[in-house]
Parts: structure tokens; C-alpha cells; sequence
């Protein structure tokens, strides 16, 4: 009696030989030794970077989620598929974090540079506004990462596709937590700061437009350096505020996909 074999469909998610899972994986490891490299060197420029390298992470994550298997795979799988899914809205709450950082900052040097300008040189008045912004701005940064301390989970997943899909999550929590820092680095020391563990992985000794706007208006500095500075900082915030507004695009991408799913 000839034996009849068939190969039944598989519920379980792509593992790593998958070429997605494997591309995932690897682009996930540049940007983990990239963030390495730039520990002590953190700049606008290396953080940009990032937050493109993290675009490209989430277009293939996007692209995994096409996947037949993967959507099946989460359908039959609950457990996961929450996980996944509350960890799409923390990292959509951090990026907006990061987002109305970048924009109250924005409209902060607006008004000094305006200000400045009006006056040749500006007051006291619109200093203590301009600094008063900041430390609104870095009071909130530092409510956000006392968040992310919490909410960060250490429990394993054995799927390993799943895992794969929480280190990328982790990598976005690092690539932000590194923004925020960066933009609440200031010209005096934080020791009073919870998250002053977050504020090493900005080095007080490399290029920081944010706080040499901070130290040229404490020092009192002349209205034409000062406006140098600010000059430095627009196209700073320009590009971090590019950066994160297109990987807060794809993450809203992925929630959908997400979503989708559930609804298949």
C-alpha cells in the first residue's frame, strides 16, 4: 500500500531563515553597534542617522506583516498578538513624546530669535521665557523616561520571530530615549535627575546645539553669538523633527498592519 505524504500548512510564525527575519535581524544589529559607537560621541547628526536606519528596520517589519504565515500565525496566537500590539502604541507614545519636544523647542527659538532681532540683542525678559520653555521641555522628558522605566518588560519570548520584532520595539525605545536626552543635555549638571543614567548617553563634552544655546544666554553672551547658536540649532531641530515624524509614520503603518490582522 503506497503511503500517501502532504505537507500540512504551518501555523507557526517565519523562523529566522526567513530572508525578512533575517534582514530585520541584521539591520537591527548595525544600529545596535552604531548606538555603541556613538555612546560618548552622541551628536544631532549620528541620531539622525539612527532614526533613518530605524525607517528602513520598520519597512521590512512592515513587510513581514504581509506575510501569510505571520498573519496567521498571529491570529492563532493572542498572546503575542496584544504584545505586539500594546508595544506599537508605547512606541507611538515615545515618538510623540519626542515629537512635541522638538516642536515646543522649535517655537521657543522662533520667539527668541524674533525677539532678538526686535531688540538688538534681546532681554533678560526673553531669556528667562526661552529657559523657563526648557525646563518645561526637559520636566516632561524626564516624566516620559520614568514611563518607559517602568513599562519595560524582561520576560523572554521562545518565538523567535516575535523576539525579533521586540528588539527592533527595543531598538526605537533606545534610538528616542537618546533623543530625548540629547535634547535635555544643558549646560549644568542633572545629579538632581532620575534619568541622569539616560542623560550619559549624551557625552557634555561633544557638539550640542541645544545646550550651547543653554550656556550662551547663562553666560550672557553677546546677541550676535547668541543668535549664531540658534542659527546652529534650527536646522538641528529640522532634521530630528524629519526624522522622527517619518519613523512615526511607519509605526503608525505598523499599528495598522497590526489591526488588520485582527480584523482578517
Amino acid at each position: 500500500m503506497a503511503v500517501v505524504s502532504f505537507h500540512a500548512r504551518s501555523n507557526s510564525l517565519p523562523t529566522r531563515s526567513h530572508p525578512l527575519v533575517s534582514e530585520i535581524d541584521e539591520q537591527v544589529c548595525r544600529l545596535r553597534q552604531s548606538q555603541a559607537a556613538s555612546t560618548s560621541s552622541s551628536s544631532s547628526s549620528s541620531i539622525g542617522h539612527n532614526l533613518n536606519s530605524l525607517q528602513v528596520v520598520y519597512d521590512c517589519i512592515d513587510q513581514l506583516f504581509q506575510l501569510p504565515t505571520t498573519q496567521q500565525a498571529l491570529i492563532n496566537d493572542q498572546k503575542c498578538f496584544n504584545e505586539l500590539l500594546d508595544g506599537s502604541l508605547r512606541l507611538l507614545d515615545l515618538c510623540n513624546a519626542a515629537k512635541d519636544a522638538l516642536s515646543q523647542m522649535k517655537e521657543s527659538v522662533a520667539e527668541l530669535q524674533s525677539a532678538i532681532r526686535r531688540r538688538q540683542g534681546g532681554s533678560e525678559g526673553e531669556t528667562r521665557r526661552y529657559l523657563k520653555s526648557r525646563k518645561t521641555v526637559i520636566k516632561a522628558i524626564q516624566k516620559v523616561l520614568k514611563g518607559m522605566d517602568s513599562e519595560k518588560s524582561t520576560s523572554p519570548n521562545n518565538v523567535e520571530t516575535v523576539s525579533t520584532l521586540k528588539e527592533a520595539e527595543s531598538a526605537v525605545v533606545e534610538v528616542l530615549e537618546c533623543l530625548l536626552a540629547f535634547i535635555s543635555q544643558t549646560s549644568s549638571k542633572p545629579s538632581s535627575w532620575s534619568f541622569v543614567s539616560k542623560l550619559k548617553k549624551v557625552s557634555a563634552a561633544c557638539e550640542n546645539e541645544f545646550s550651547d544655546v543653554d550656556a550662551s544666554l547663562k553666560t550672557n553672551k553677546s546677541g550676535e553669538e547668541v543668535q549664531t547658536h540658534l542659527k546652529n540649532l534650527q536646522p538641528c531641530i529640522h532634521d530630528l523633527e524629519e526624522g522622527v515624524e517619518c519613523l512615526f509614520r511607519r509605526l503608525i503603518k505598523t499599528r495598522t498592519s497590526i489591526l488588520n490582522i485582527h480584523n482578517l
